[in-house]
């Protein structure tokens, strides 16, 4: 599945990274300890979180995501809407609590 299909699927707003939207997706991670995601989290994977600052796309690009979801109603900072436009890793906005949108993803794509 691509980027662009579960920003379909689920009503996901883009807010930067456009140019990645074509990423293909290997699976999901959630965590909001950055150092768990940089441990454990694989390339091609969705990362989901409510961290909104510029060091997600750092470990974002450094672990070769496929995008990043903000969940909660959470908004990027600005020098974060930057670096994913930079990197071409989108990030992503859903209402939907991390929970919910979890499930949403593993039903997806399993």
């Amino acid at each position: 599945m691509k980027v662009s299909e579960l920003v379909e699927k689920f009503g996901l707003k883009v807010f930067s990274g456009q140019s990645g939207l074509e990423n293909e997706i290997s699976g999901g991670y959630v965590s909001d300890l950055l150092s768990d995601v940089m441990g454990n989290a694989q390339e091609g994977q969705v990362w989901m979180t409510l961290q909104t600052h510029q060091n997600v796309m750092a470990i974002a690009s450094l672990k070769e995501l496929a995008a990043i979801i903000l969940v909660k109603g959470f908004e990027p900072e600005e020098d974060t809407i930057e670096h994913s436009n930079e990197e071409g890793i989108p990030v992503l906005g859903t209402d939907k609590a991390t929970f919910e949108m979890a499930g949403n993803l593993y039903i997806t794509l399993m």
